[in-house]
């Protein structure tokens, strides 16, 4: 029996990955399922881009509570379970890379970590900088320091929560292995990466999408969850690239001006990493596009002219 197929869409921010997926649910049967770490809280609507298309997994969680990548890959591969009952493809899109490398590799077996040391981590990373605990983790796990950059935040806080929670590096534990995932053993995977066909195209669409942005109400989103008043920037919701530096504004840290220059360096080195990740991927088949959309046919060599009609012909093929 074959498995049946589940297909990846994958892709550095801006690149136009969601506006393809709502395409290509547009011509064969099946259901999106975001992989975005920031889509799932409610409120962040604006600064994350969420689609107005049905997605799985949008808004699931408050901006006050967390959600790990582990619940993530739980309750993703339940959820295709389900559209594979109901004879359906599922289509997974998004740019949250450790997201997707937890489906296709699995994920090492840690055992939980005290959230008290969390919100320490978090304290004295934004009081004293986050490269003062990467030189500490490059003591504690100079292995794993070593692939972190020092302002990537999120990174730096798992590696020395897990290492003072456990006692061990976070590097051994991933030596040690990983679990199988559902997906490995159940589904067929079929994993295109969506990607400009130029960097410099690719930072223009980032400018003038935050700039729509702006206009569609961003900086007041933000403010309303300023003014709630139990949520504050050490949060994971809050981390997200726009919002933890629109926050810094509103904590009159810095200037509207400073925050919207810091937020776009922010997301050109978000879109940077996730071409990285996407890079260190095997099997995939890499999709490059325009600045309109259209296929570029010279990036593209030997792919139907219509990127949509090579995804298409996978999933009638183990469908049909």
């Amino acid at each position: 029996m074959r498995k049946p197929p589940i297909v990846f869409l994958m892709g550095p921010t801006a690149a136009g990955k969601t506006q393809m997926a709502i395409d290509l649910a547009g011509r064969v049967d099946c259901e999106l399922i975001s992989v975005d770490s920031a889509q799932v809280y409610r409120g962040l609507d604006i600064g994350t881009a969420k689609p107005n298309f049905p997605h799985h997994l949008i808004s699931i969680r408050d901006p006050s509570e967390t959600y790990s990548a582990v619940e993530f890959a739980e309750d993703a591969a339940n959820i295709c379970f389900e559209i594979c009952n109901r004879g359906k493809t599922p289509v997974l899109v998004g740019g949250s890379m450790l997201y997707f490398r937890i489906l296709l590799e699995g994920f090492s077996n840690i055992p939980p970590v005290d959230p008290g040391i969390r919100r320490e981590l978090e304290a004295e990373g934004i009081k004293k900088g986050w490269a003062r605990l990467h030189a500490r983790l490059s003591t504690l796990d100079p292995i794993l320091a070593s692939k972190i950059h020092p302002n990537h935040s999120r990174r730096i806080s798992r590696a020395l929560e897990v290492y003072y929670s456990t006692g061990k590096p976070l590097s051994e534990w991933h030596r040690e292995g990983r679990t199988t995932t559902h997906f490995a053993n159940n589904f067929e995977m079929y994993r295109f990466a969506i990607t400009l066909n130029d960097r410099s195209v690719l930072h223009n669409r980032i400018e003038r999408r935050f700039s729509s942005m702006m206009k569609e109400g961003f900086l007041d989103e933000v403010n309303s969850l300023f003014d709630r008043g139990d949520l504050n920037e050490s949060l994971p919701s809050l981390r997200a690239v726009g919002y933890r530096q629109l926050w810094s504004y509103l904590s009159k840290q810095v200037s509207l001006e400073e925050a919207c220059s810091a937020s776009l360096s922010a997301t050109r080195q978000v879109a940077k990493r996730q071409l990285t990740w996407l890079k260190s991927f095997r099997n995939l088949k890499w999709i490059y596009t325009n600045d309109d959309g259209t296929l570029h046919s010279s990036k593209s060599k030997g792919m139907p002219e219509d990127p949509i009609d090579l995804i298409q012909s996978f999933i009638s093929y183990y469908t049909g």
